[in-house]
């Protein structure tokens, strides 16, 4: 039986193959952003333990890091987008 995947990419017109060069590139593109975004989030955890009882300061360092995350997921899809064009 063929998963859900499989039946949508036979749809498509199949899976596109990508060089190994290709593949390590995307890979290392994950790296860089999966590591800013862990970035991103400890720095909003430390603004709570820095400080618990001011609320405003832990939504707003909340909203920035929700707002910076969604910036950083574009540039890495605008960025995997190229790599796969060339």
């Amino acid at each position: 039986m063929k998963s859900a995947y499989e039946l949508a990419m036979e749809r498509l017109g199949g899976e596109t193959q990508y060089t190994d060069e290709q593949k390590e590139q995307l890979a290392e593109l994950d790296r860089k952003f999966d590591a800013k975004v862990a970035e991103l989030k400890l720095r909003a955890e430390q603004v709570a333990k820095d400080h618990p009882l001011d609320s405003a300061a832990i939504e707003a360092a909340r909203d920035q890091t929700v707002h910076e995350v969604a910036r950083l997921e574009e540039k890495r899809e605008a960025e995997k987008d190229q790599l796969r064009k060339s």
